[in-house]
């Protein structure tokens, strides 16, 4: 299945009539332009997550990110203090705004902070019923108590019936969607993505399903069926980010025309390598390192003159569309 919008399936926008045609050259140049993804997300000074995870992730997959801001976290690389909202107007404002100029391929939709904003966005969302929506439905147990069920409400009812892809770790999924689960085993990827096609979401993302032998289980389900799992072997470290860089990744995927359950395994693979190289700029949580790419492979020192000239030439990599 793919989730790619060409141009000529994409919604008309307003333009002057009397404004030239494009010649051939302009046209080949639109060809070899990046797919554009519309995100709504907050800013993120820890840059952990938020606008800027995403927009890192984005680029080295090959899209282009078109960033809304709906808020911003107090926050270090250790724990979330604080979230200041945008006003829905602001919200509405930046989203107009660029729509009206842009062809967007896929919307993704991060934390939008109130269920005002999560309004503003379902619309959004509606009004492009052809473009594919990946929401990302992150861990907000840092959140006031009475917060979380409002904005967990409003997710459910308007943003689930546009999404086409939900991402999520197993246990907020879990707690979120099937919060009665009486069973004697924990609810299984497809028990949830079942809970979340009650909503109108044909696939889920389920992460960080817990293995023996240290392992992580990653799976991609429908109602029906699983249909692709990915199981990575854990990592010993605290990190923050992981599930912006996957869902990041997905989305610039997708918009890039990548099947379903490749782009799936692709942003699994990208993810589990930032992980590896993951970096702690302060005192808290590991970091992915988006640009593991961008660093130079070591080699051995054979002690010739003129081997410490450095090569700023980005190096070609398996990710990168």
């Amino acid at each position: 299945m793919t989730f790619h919008l060409h141009p000529a399936d994409s919604v008309d926008k307003p333009g002057d009539l009397n404004d030239p045609l494009p010649d051939g050259d302009a046209l080949a140049d639109q060809d070899l332009n990046p797919p554009c993804v519309l995100v709504f997300n907050a800013s993120d000074p820890s840059g952990a997550g938020g606008l800027a995870g995403d927009g890192l992730a984005m680029g080295s997959v090959g899209a282009h990110m078109l960033p809304v801001v709906t808020g911003a976290y107090a926050r270090d690389t250790a724990e979330i203090f604080d979230h200041f909202a945008f006003d829905e107007e602001a919200i509405a404002e930046q989203t107009r705004a660029i729509l009206e100029d842009v062809e967007v391929q896929l919307i993704k939709v991060g934390f939008a902070g109130t269920p005002e904003a999560l309004s503003t966005i379902a619309e959004t969302a509606a009004d492009y019923p052809e473009v594919p929506v990946v929401a990302y439905m992150p861990n907000l147990s840092w959140w006031d108590e009475n917060e979380i069920d409002a904005y967990l409400d409003a997710f459910r009812d308007l943003v689930l019936p546009q999404t086409t892809v939900l991402v999520g770790n197993h246990s907020t999924l879990w707690r979120w969607l099937l919060p009665d689960w009486s069973g004697e085993r924990p609810p299984g990827a497809r028990d949830i993505a079942m809970a979340a096609g009650e909503f109108g979401v044909p696939y889920t993302l389920v992460t960080g399903l817990v293995l023996p032998d240290q392992f992580i289980d990653n799976v991609l389900a429908s109602p029906q069926s699983v249909l692709t799992s990915e199981k990575y072997e854990r990592l010993e470290a605290v990190f923050s980010g992981a599930g912006d860089t996957l869902s990041a990744a997905l989305a610039a995927l997708l918009a890039s025309g990548t099947d379903l359950v490749a782009a799936t395994t692709e942003a699994l693979a990208y993810m589990d390598r930032c992980l590896d190289a993951g970096f702690r700029p302060g005192m808290g949580h590991v970091l992915p390192d988006r640009l593991f790419w961008a660093e130079p492979e070591p080699e051995e020192d054979d002690g010739e003159p003129g081997d410490d000239v450095p090569d700023f030439a980005l190096p070609p990599h398996d990710t990168r569309h």
